[in-house]
């Protein structure tokens, strides 16, 4: 029988159509959770909804948008009562150096990545109950620089960092939150990557496991984030890449002086 750790829970996931946040909206729906479901995409997100069944609902969102997320959280309260897990997952990326970035598409990018965090939490946590959970869709981008990420990893760095505060702020409230850090993982945002001649195989050759991580791998690490088994834990920013980071990024020597790999 399948262990049923969300029963009578009632979860909010955004960025719930695909990927990420599709993989953890069925794994909880298994486990007893009710699910709402929030994306920009309404087909997308009614699409899943009735996978689902009776226990999952979805709700348009844009999460850029203050007035939005709002609208999320009442609908929520207004089905449900109340909301026991909160996962901002919703993120997009962009191609581009501080000179040649538009400042337009900054704003977007730091929008959807960081300021739709801060209006979930803002909405959600006063009707959240002591026990409830919060985990924020982070990244190892938000860790170190990338060639060309800059929006991205400015805005995954600050959710690193408010994903602390927010720990600190709320944590004599009853209230967890931690932060995941995926490295690559196979969803249909970094699709159009294995397109690019060459560039999966120089991927995964720098992924120690040497391949990406597939949502349902993602959507385990966010189960258990933000199931009772880990209770003591909070502002705890959990990477999950493959050993991408574990990496100082110095050349295997074995390779140029003949010596057999480890």
């Amino acid at each position: 029988m399948t262990q049923q750790r969300f029963d009578n829970k009632v979860v909010i996931i955004t960025g719930a159509a695909s990927g990420i946040g599709a993989a953890t909206a069925r794994l909880m729906a298994r486990e007893g959770a009710s699910v709402v479901l929030a994306d920009i995409s309404d087909e997308g997100g009614r699409t899943l909804a009735a996978e689902l069944g009776p226990k999952a609902m979805a709700v348009q969102t844009d999460v850029s948008k203050e007035a939005d997320v709002a609208a999320l959280i009442r609908a929520a309260i207004d089905a449900h009562g109340r909301i026991d897990i909160l996962f901002n997952n919703a993120g997009i990326g962009s191609f581009g150096n501080t000179v040649e970035l538009p400042p337009d598409l900054w704003e977007q990018v730091i929008a959807v990545d960081l300021h739709s965090v801060y209006y979930a939490c803002h909405h959600a946590i006063p009707h959240m109950p002591r026990g409830s959970a919060i985990v924020n869709t982070a990244s190892i981008s938000g860790l170190g620089g990338d060639y060309r990420f800059a929006a991205y990893n400015a805005a995954k760095g600050a959710v690193i960092n408010y994903t602390k505060a927010l720990a600190i702020d709320h944590a004599r409230d009853g209230i967890r939150v931690n932060a995941l850090c995926p490295g690559f993982v196979e969803t249909p945002i970094t699709a159009g990557l294995n397109q690019v001649p060459g560039l999966p195989e120089e991927w995964c050759k720098r992924i120690p496991m040497g391949r990406g991580a597939q949502p349902e791998e993602m959507a385990n690490v966010v189960a258990f984030l933000a199931s009772d088994a880990a209770s003591y834990m909070t502002g705890s920013i959990i990477v999950a890449d493959g050993g991408t980071t574990a990496h100082t990024g110095q050349p295997e020597v074995a390779l140029f002086v003949g010596m057999p790999e480890a």
